[in-house]
């Protein structure tokens, strides 16, 4: 059978969630960054897409997508919004870690999350003061939102989503033996650069590959 190009595995499964969102990570205002960092703070919880999806949508359309109007809008008005998007399993916890989390990056960056990248080390320490905001943000949350800043902040480098090096495997970019997640990602770099799509970036075809991982993993619990 032959393999599936990463271009066509892109266009199957569509590419950065930032994106679908009519989020623009590489535009010049940091504002762009905080609503992805929203968004990933909502994915990051055992908690559908779909509803996830749902919940950012209801805080744009309410113009709630920056830490000042996040602070703005108090715990009250959170979870109403949570709630309108059906947040409704996380909805008080949720509000709580979004408050506690603006009122760091605004004491500790001035709002904004370009500072905290050019304020790390590297990737590692970018990891570790990402997750410094705020209790309740790990490994899951930053990797979400990291990974769709590869080749736009420098220090993005996360390791590769689990159900990317699953689905990876499974689509024969990776070999079956494959262990070291550091070489599986340089080899799907490479992969990516060989394809010539001038069109997207290397993190539209991980994107890709997570939505193949998550389509595997509902198929295999059916």
């Amino acid at each position: 059978m032959k393999r599936m190009m990463p271009a066509d595995l892109v266009v199957r499964h569509g590419g950065c969630h930032a994106r679908a969102l009519g989020i623009e990570l590489a535009a010049a205002d940091a504002g762009e960054r905080f609503k992805w960092f929203l968004a990933a703070l909502l994915y990051g919880a055992r908690i559908s897409e779909t509803l996830a999806t749902r919940t950012w949508r209801e805080f744009h359309g309410r113009g709630v997508i920056s830490p000042e109007r996040i602070l703005a809008t108090g715990w009250s008005g959170l979870v109403f919004i949570l709630d309108a998007g059906g947040y409704v399993r996380y909805d008080y916890k949720t509000a709580t870690k979004l408050l506690a989390v603006c009122k760091v990056l605004i004491r500790d960056y001035g709002g904004n999350l370009d500072a905290v990248h050019a304020a790390a080390a590297g990737p590692r320490d970018l990891e570790s003061r990402l997750k410094a905001l705020g209790k309740g943000i790990g490994d899951t949350t930053v990797g979400i939102f990291l990974r769709q800043l590869r080749g736009i902040w420098e220090k993005a480098n996360p390791v590769l989503s689990p159900l990317a090096f699953r689905a990876a495997i499974e689509l024969g970019y990776l070999r079956r033996d494959a262990v070291d997640p550091k070489r599986a990602l340089a080899r799907l770099q490479a992969l990516w650069s060989a394809s010539a799509c001038n069109t997207a970036r290397f993190a539209d075809f991980e994107s890709a590959l997570v939505r193949e991982g998550l389509r595997l993993r509902r198929q295999r619990a059916a």
